[in-house]
């Protein structure tokens, strides 16, 4: 309760000064244009507006009369004339005149103004008049030179411009800071941290009910969770908390809605950061920002810092340096790396992290007492494809036929936001066809559109280029069909689809973690087959099979090179000195036989392919044909045509086999 009277009392004054949640902003830029209309209305209102004008003739009446009190010629352009107090009530040619006053930039306000034109000639009519008025007797005019200074010009010319220079200064300074009001608003602010803070003002509302198919990374960071609720319960027995917990997994498989969940969960002030974000054209910025979000984490203790992305400053250092930005990534690497160390288990502080790229993460990073966690969040399974299905049709209005268990069995190697995405284009998909529920075919019809691309109606492909692509994918279908290890089919299609792809194949793989040398053998043989096809139907081949050979040579080249399934190579693995350094790390001899392994490998496997769509001739044009007048074929489909598979069907599995036809260059997807 302490703490949290404490952290409110913390964010009063920032409220405070905010002006309140939904008063706007004062914006300062309204005192330049009021200050800027001020003198503008300065220099073109004169002072000199409240006197009357007069002619040389009532100024000589008026000396006549003994009048004039004085006569000051201001810069040799005016002559301001002043009629004496008591000659005013008296006169009636004065009426309406009001007695000299001093005024703001004036010294006094003149009664009249006279044009002078020239002072060669006021100054003979002067003397003339003088002499006039000496022989009658009466006071003669003495002439007053005042040099006057227009002030309102002055701060027209100089002041005006020199404020809106300073107006824009602010400006610019305030956008380059990233934005008035908050830290960074002000150069001098540029060191700030840019976290964003989620507290009791901002709080999360994920937990994780929200988060799905992630059952095992939940359990590892239930614990941290627990600590901090109740951190007496560990430091009693003299445990420590872990420092810091590395999210590791593919994009899309839920860091960071996992990292919010547990912000959300153990309901404590959460900072959220990117990686980039610490990153800067200005040499010190990222480590200053470090030590500032550490700051602010230790008062806000106990928390959560969390930062995506860590691999922007997390880059293993010394590996591709580069002269400049590189040595700023470093310092700021290094001050994260000493603030690690700098604050105790026992405050509540708890650095959470992800990325998908541990691999070039720096080591001194990931040591116990910085990481000491990494929780690996994977693809999920068949199990946790229907648990994100579940969370994400909640949303949307299901037909009854729709299930979970269904959509999760179509979407194998499905990310939770793949299936986010799936979801929303079954919507969208179902509300431009007037329906009032979403049903399966809306979900077929948006797989598709994710796994192939948009469909194109309007793509003109000629009689023989569609019989050539059909019997492409109808020979990738039989492959995969009657040899053992290779993944059966899910539908084939030959409907244009993206920005290439002329059709494609889409498989099911079973669930698995380690690969025999024969699986991968018929997963070649499999790739091979569309190519194999156009051989053996028209004895030419064509530009389809880009993609094809590409994973093919990627396939045969890791047997060899990283996995050791080469006779003639051997037992060996170049896999790491491969990746951490650009020198080859074999002989020219051992290159030569890699590079005639890997071609006797596709070879093989090419007269394979060719063989098996021989023997199966039959099967395949009966396949092709069906794709021609359907377009479209699934599992069914198949076992009516050329029978069932002769070998046990797999369970759902983690990823799906797409392979399709490019017009041009042959991409496969």
């Amino acid at each position: 309760m302490e703490q949290e009277n404490k952290r409110r009392d913390e964010n009063e004054p920032r409220n405070q000064q905010d002006g309140g949640e939904g008063m706007p902003r004062f914006n300062f830029m309204w005192i330049y244009i009021l200050i800027g209309l001020g003198l503008l209305a300065l220099q073109m209102t004169k002072f000199s507006d409240a006197s009357k004008s007069a002619t040389w003739a009532d100024f000589e009446r008026w000396a006549k009369k003994s009048h004039v009190q004085r006569l000051v010629v201001v810069n040799e352009k005016e002559a301001y004339v002043y009629i004496f107090p008591d000659s005013i009530p008296v006169s009636k040619e004065h009426e309406g005149i009001k007695p000299a006053k001093k005024t703001l930039f004036n010294a006094d306000q003149p009664n009249y103004v006279m044009n002078i034109g020239k002072m060669e000639v006021l100054e003979p009519k002067i003397t003339k008049l003088n002499e006039t008025l000496v022989k009658e007797k009466k006071p003669p005019v003495t002439i007053e030179y005042d040099p006057r200074t227009n002030w309102s010009a002055v701060l027209i010319t100089y002041g005006l411009p020199l404020l809106l220079f300073i107006g824009l200064w602010i400006l610019v300074i305030r956008r380059v800071g990233g934005g008035a009001g908050g830290p960074g608003g002000q150069i001098f602010n540029i060191g700030k941290s840019k976290a964003t803070l989620f507290d009791n003002n901002a709080k999360v509302n994920i937990t994780f009910a929200d988060v799905a198919g992630l059952d095992e990374a939940k359990e590892e960071v239930m614990e941290v969770v627990d600590f901090l609720k109740n951190p007496k319960k560990y430091t009693a027995l003299g445990g420590k908390i872990p420092k810091g917990v590395l999210l590791v997994g593919p994009p899309g498989t839920g860091k960071t809605l996992l990292a919010k969940a547990v912000a959300g969960e153990a309901s404590v002030p959460f900072f959220s950061i990117s990686g980039s974000d610490f990153v800067e054209m200005f040499v010190g910025v990222g480590a200053s920002r470090v030590r500032d979000l550490f700051r602010q984490a230790r008062e806000k203790a106990p928390c959560i810092i969390f930062i995506d992305e860590i691999d922007a400053i997390g880059r293993a250092r010394g590996r591709g340096a580069v002269q400049g930005g590189n040595d700023e990534r470093e310092n700021t690497l290094n001050q994260l790396l000493v603030e690690m160390d700098g604050f105790p288990t026992d405050k509540g502080v708890i650095l959470m992290a992800a990325t998908n790229r541990p691999d070039i993460l720096d080591q001194a990073l990931l040591r116990p007492g910085r990481f000491d966690r990494q929780i690996g969040i994977d693809r999920p399974d068949l199990k946790g494809r229907e648990q994100i299905f579940m969370v994400h049709m909640k949303n949307i209005k299901v037909s009854p036929d729709v299930t979970a268990l269904v959509l999760a069995e179509m979407t194998p190697g499905f990310v939770g936001a793949d299936i986010a995405n799936v979801c929303n284009e079954a919507a969208l998909i179902a509300a431009r066809r007037d329906k009032t529920a979403v049903d399966l075919d809306d979900f077929n019809y948006a797989l598709d559109k994710v796994i192939g691309g948009l469909e194109k109606k309007n793509k003109i492909i000629s009689p023989e280029e569609k019989r050539i692509i059909a019997y492409h994918e109808a020979g990738h279908a039989i492959c995969g069909w009657f040899l053992e290890h290779a993944h059966p089919l899910v539908k084939v299609t030959i409907v244009p689809r993206g920005l290439a792809a002329l059709g494609y194949a889409q498989y099911l793989p079973k669930e698995q973690y380690i690969t025999r040398k024969d699986k991968l053998l018929d997963d070649i043989c499999m790739t091979l087959g569309g190519r194999a096809a156009e051989s053996v139907v028209f004895d030419k081949i064509s530009t389809g099979a880009q993609s094809d050979l590409d994973h093919i040579t990627r396939l045969s080249y890791d047997m060899v090179v990283n996995y050791g399934l080469s006779e003639k190579v051997g037992n060996v693995s170049y896999y790491t000195m491969l990746t951490e350094s650009f020198n080859r790390p074999f002989s020219e001899q051992t290159a030569y036989l890699i590079d005639q392994e890997v071609k006797n490998m596709i070879d093989e496997q090419y007269v394979r392919a060719k063989k098996l769509l021989k023997e199966k001739r039959k099967q395949l044009d009966a396949l092709a044909a069906a794709l021609l007048e359907k377009e479209v074929l699934h599992r069914a489909d198949l076992e009516s045509i050329v029978g069932k598979r002769p070998f046990s069907d797999p369970t759902p599995g983690e990823s799906a086999t797409v392979a399709g036809l490019d017009p041009t260059s042959g991409d496969e997807e």
